[in-house]
Parts: structure tokens; C-alpha cells; sequence
């Protein structure tokens, strides 16, 4: 082969590696994004919203509990166990129509329980536990936020009906913890 020739393919292999070295840098930044979109749905756009609209402060956020929280496997609830915390969660909700601020506190405990048994951190933890629920049911861990701060508001603070809202949202979340972990849809579908 002659030395223009050997240039002229060294040259079109250099623009095609530096080509698909550029696609290749926009795709993985374009489906960063929309991984974290979808894997972490509403929760998403509560964390842009806490940064002031700023969405790659809010994505570092989020790639940072999946970081630290995404490898973590939540164990099966043995059947004992699905009776007692289905019994709380029976009681918790009887309980709302005599003592409604007592109920809340009490799924606020709960969910707090649930969420350890099944291998989450510690709820004395809470925003350390809140951040690893985000990253596996962040579908529903609004409700889990919204019930903690209801139990935890001014005593004269929330009215009966935030009060059941706040125990409906939490609801949602009780029962997707309860679930097995196979037997769950995928997040954000």
C-alpha cells in the first residue's frame, strides 16, 4: 500500500473512533438523565425542585443514593411477620377514627419497622432510611414522607383530612413493602 493510502485510513479510523467516542459521551448523558427520571418518577422532580431547578445538582443527588443505596437487597418478611405488621396496619387505620393524629403516629412507627425488617436502615436514621426507600420505592415514598411529617407536626397543626391523606399516601407505601421483592412492579412503569 502506498503512504497516502495508510493516512487516508488512519485519518477515517481516527474521525469514526472520535464520532462514536462523541455519541457515545451524549447518549450516556442523555440516558443518565432519563435513567433518573424514570427510576426515581415524582421523587425526581421533588429533588429539582429542592435545588432550585437546577437538574444536573438534583441527578447528582439521586446518582448518589443509588450509589450508596442500590445494591441493597431487601429480604423476604417471614409470615409471622407479614401477620403482625398487617394487624398494625389494620389497627392503625381502626384506631383513625377515635384518635386521628395517635393513628398517624403509629404508621409513622410502623412504616419505620416495615422498611428495617425488610433491610432498609434503622428509622431513627429517618432521612438516611427516606433516601434508601427513594432509590427502591420511590413511587411511593412520598407517603411515607408526608406521614412523618404529619406525626411529627405542631400538635395543633394538620386537620383530620391532611391527617387521612397522609395515612392513604402511607398506605401505598405499606403495601409495596409488603409485597415480596419479585413480586413488585418495576419502578417507574
Amino acid at each position: 500500500m502506498s503512504t497516502g493510502v495508510i493516512i487516508l485510513i488512519v485519518i477515517l479510523a481516527a474521525v469514526v473512533v472520535l464520532g462514536a467516542a462523541v455519541l457515545a459521551l451524549r447518549a450516556r448523558g442523555t440516558r443518565g438523565s432519563k435513567g433518573l427520571k424514570r427510576r426515581f418518577g415524582p421523587e425526581y422532580e421533588r429533588a429539582v425542585a429542592r435545588h432550585d431547578g437546577d437538574a444536573q445538582a438534583a441527578e447528582r443527588e439521586l446518582a448518589q443514593r443509588v450509589e450508596r443505596h442500590g445494591g441493597l437487597r431487601e429480604r423476604a418478611l417471614e409470615p409471622t411477620e407479614v401477620e403482625r405488621f398487617e394487624a398494625r396496619w389494620a389497627a392503625a387505620q381502626e384506631h383513625f377514627v377515635d384518635a386521628p393524629r395517635e393513628a398517624v403516629g403509629e404508621a409513622d412507627r410502623l412504616l419505620a419497622d416495615l422498611a428495617r425488617a425488610r433491610g432498609f436502615p434503622d428509622g431513627a436514621q429517618y432521612e438516611e432510611q427516606l433516601s434508601a426507600l427513594s432509590v427502591h420505592h420511590a413511587d411511593h415514598v412520598q407517603g411515607y414522607r408526608h406521614v412523618h411529617r404529619v406525626a411529627h407536626g405542631p400538635e395543633d397543626g394538620p386537620g383530620t383530612e391532611e391527617m387521612r391523606e397522609a395515612l392513604i399516601e402511607g398506605r401505598a407505601l405499606f403495601e409495596d413493602l409488603m409485597r415480596a421483592p419479585d413480586k413488585r412492579p418495576m419502578v417507574g412503569s
